[in-house]
């Protein structure tokens, strides 16, 4: 079992840098302008150093500026976006919960409409900024909800926090709402409503450079309560007799699970189904065992949104949809076919 183990870890640490290298370059090399590809790799061996050759700066600008960071916090997202999936359906026992159960996502995009449409913070704070607010708002919000509703522990616990979450993304909803019937006008509504379908079109490297620390401390987090989430497989009673400390557990995890969703909602906005799809889709292929579960989940959320963010740009040649249009457009088809061939296995 060891050398089986060891097999498997060897695997990973091979083909997981592999497949997010190729699919990252596939994000650099296919845009809306068609660019050589030797374009392409000589404007990425110049970046890195390793070649002095004259470039054209619009293409080095399009490929390493505009399309290389657009990958990067891409696949960030689609790793962190399925990894608090999987932390939620775990510790809930639900199948449907995903990172916007906690009414994150509700928040952020009424932090989002306050700042671009309201006019709050006199323009000194960016719009992902306020989204980011507001979704530590909500996710403050459910917790306090949860916890004077109380509930105990195992299923009821689950049930107040669903429950709460449902709460929390229905008041934002209609704030939101309620913001843009008031104060946008018809093009500040526009962009309001493409920014909530969730939009990679104004990420620079600036923002990854928030994107890619989240990202890896949410994988470590995850990756270091492997066990715990195997545990909460079998039920908190289960886990609690095997002298893990549910509330610490739970808190940590939830917390990771927020903090993650919200930065990754206040960069690109709110992208549906990655949660949802991902998670299932990976136990249905590698099992229900979270030392496997969890890498893999990481990589083919990472490479998925990569990839839905690709077809974004070039399915309708000279326009760039939502990504989450996207993804819902993947998404709900392919958890459709895992639910079928779950049910006949």
């Amino acid at each position: 079992m060891r050398a089986r183990a060891a097999r498997r870890s060897g695997v990973w640490l091979w083909l997981a840098p592999t497949l997010l290298a190729a699919a990252l370059f596939f994000g650099v090399a296919v845009g809306e302008t068609r660019i050589p590809l030797a374009t392409v790799i000589d404007v990425l061996a110049v970046q890195t150093g390793l070649s002095q050759r004259v470039l054209d700066p619009i293409d080095a600008s399009v490929i390493w500026h505009y399309r290389l960071s657009r990958a990067v916090v891409a696949a960030c997202g689609g790793a962190s976006l399925a990894l608090s999936g999987l932390i939620l359906q775990a510790l809930l026992r639900n199948p449907l919960a995903e990172p916007y159960l906690l009414g994150i996502s509700a928040g952020a995009s009424t932090g989002a409409v306050l700042i671009a449409v309201a006019g709050l913070g006199g323009g000194l704070v960016g719009m992902s900024a306020g989204a980011f607010a507001g979704a530590l708002s909500a996710f403050a919000l459910v917790a306090g909800l949860a916890h004077v509703a109380g509930g105990g522990a195992g299923p009821r616990q689950a049930a107040v926090i669903i429950l709460a979450g449902i709460a929390g993304s229905q008041m934002f909803n209609a704030l939101t709402a309620l913001i843009i019937a008031q104060s946008a006008s018809a093009e500040q509504a526009r962009g309001i409503m493409f920014w909530l379908l969730g939009n990679l079109s104004g990420v620079r490297w600036p923002d990854s450079w928030l994107a890619v620390p989240v990202a890896v401390l949410g994988l470590a987090v995850t990756l270091w309560h492997i066990r715990t989430l195997d545990a909460f497989a079998f039920g908190a009673e289960a886990a609690a007799a095997l002298g893990i400390d549910l509330r610490r557990a739970q808190a940590v995890l939830i917390a990771t699970a927020a903090l993650v969703t919200a930065v990754m909602v206040s960069i690109a906005g709110a992208i549906g189904f990655v949660g949802l799809v991902v998670p299932h889709a990976m136990r249905f292929l590698v099992g229900t065992r979270h030392g496997r579960l969890v890498p893999a989940t990481a990589l083919a959320g990472a490479v998925f949104l990569v990839l839905s963010d690709v077809v974004s740009r070039i399915v309708i040649p000279g326009q760039v949809l939502p990504i989450g249009v996207i993804t819902a457009l993947i998404g709900a088809p392919g958890f459709a076919l895992v639910m079928i061939r779950g049910r006949r296995r």
